[in-house]
């Protein structure tokens, strides 16, 4: 008998540490900021928990720090994703990425993705890595970097942690929004009764939403060619599918007088400190 719990002890022993071993590392090592050699290029990575890494991309230009990517290390269960959000791409998006390891290699790929498909980060002696941001059949560029003491400092001696909190900002003072164009909808109705109270129903609406804190800018565009109506910037909407809910409230929308066009955005959390002023400004009610 107890020979035969010896045995399965070593079963399981073993069992488990190739189950531990599968699992890829998570790579703390990047805290700290590193430099691409012979250019102004820089990666800064902050651990903000045993499971999570931030970081950006930046550049330094006329001494100002231009930041191209957040990013994001974190642990979901048994995976590590990689996410980056690159400004200006992916209708501002994160795009995420699992990681593989292998022979001091973490590796993060996203086969179904255009580009990158593969970002990889190896490990060099010296506070050095090689990292490569691979396309299909391994097209692509790489670089070597190496560990620097940051460029620029990377607190901010304004910080108002209360502030930020109340905003629902970010380290870096942002935060996701949900972008909406409207459009000219697909009613060709000529009933002027719906069109004006669709219309007084959807400036009601507009009130409404900002009072309760869900939309922040709300205008119209000028005359142009894609049928573009005007802009909404929700706030505190968490997915599109919840803003496509709410956005059922406003008439124009309902009745398909406007078409609604959805997206996900990054920006400053500042933003809706704005909307106190803008009460104190308007001297006729539309």
């Amino acid at each position: 008998m107890k020979k035969s719990i010896i045995v399965w002890l070593s079963v399981f022993c073993i069992f488990l540490s190739r189950s531990v071993s599968a699992q890829s590392p998570f790579p703390t090592f990047l805290q700290g900021t590193w430099k691409v050699v012979n250019k102004d290029s820089y990666e800064h990575w902050n651990q903000v928990s045993d499971s999570e890494l931030k970081g950006i991309s930046y550049a330094i230009k006329n001494g100002q720090k231009i930041i191209s990517e957040y990013l994001k290390i974190r642990k979901l269960g048994n995976k590590v994703i990689y996410s980056a959000l690159v400004i200006g791409q992916n209708n501002g998006k994160e795009i995420d990425f699992e990681l593989s390891y292998k022979d001091s290699t973490y590796s993060f790929s996203n086969v179904a993705h255009d580009f990158p498909k593969h970002i990889r980060y190896t490990r060099l002696e010296g506070d050095r890595l090689h990292i490569s941001v691979e396309g299909k059949s391994g097209e692509g560029h790489t670089f070597d970097v190496h560990k620097v003491i940051n460029e620029l400092p990377s607190e901010n001696t304004n910080y108002d942690g209360s502030l930020a909190n109340k905003l629902g900002a970010d380290d870096y003072g942002m935060k996701s929004y949900i972008f909406v164009l409207l459009k000219t909808g697909q009613n060709n109705t000529t009933d002027k009764q719906l069109i004006n109270e669709s219309f007084k129903g959807h400036m009601e609406n507009i009130a409404r939403l900002v009072k309760n804190g869900q939309l922040i800018v709300a205008g119209p565009f000028g005359k142009n060619d894609s049928s573009l109506r005007g802009l909404f910037i929700l706030n505190n909407i968490a997915t599109i599918e919840q803003a496509k809910e709410l956005l059922q409230t406003d008439p124009t929308i309902k009745n398909g007088l406007l078409e609604p066009m959805y997206y996900t955005w990054y920006g400053s959390a500042a933003l809706a400190e704005y909307l106190p002023f803008s009460e104190k400004i308007w001297k006729k009610a539309h």
